[in-house]
């Protein structure tokens, strides 16, 4: 059985004029969960998370996963997904549901 991690979602950013805003996360793929969070907390760390919004520093993330799951058998492939969400950064219970509603 062969799985894949993909991941998407919103993060939450200081704007350049003051405040702080959402925007979409870029998509990351990953072939286990474990790198799938490194990679996103690198690109949190680094900005590259918010799919070019330009915010003045992210400050964290919501991260809707799928978990994609294939075996194939007598030749066929079959997919099975699960959904999960994580939040990554430094975020207050407020930011979390804010983050939610979106």
């Amino acid at each position: 059985m062969k799985k894949e991690y993909i991941a998407s979602g919103f993060v939450l950013g200081k704007n350049w004029g003051g405040g702080f805003g959402a925007y979409a996360s870029r998509e990351i793929k990953a072939r286990s969960k474990a790198e799938l969070l490194k990679l996103t907390r690198q690109d949190l760390k680094s900005g590259a998370l918010d799919s070019g919004m330009g915010f003045e520093f992210l400050k964290g993330a919501r991260l809707d996963i799928k978990e994609i799951s294939r075996v194939i058998v007598k030749g066929k492939e079959y997919e099975r997904a699960e959904y999960i969400t994580e939040f990554i950064g430094n975020l207050t219970e407020s930011e979390q549901d804010f983050l939610l509603e979106l």
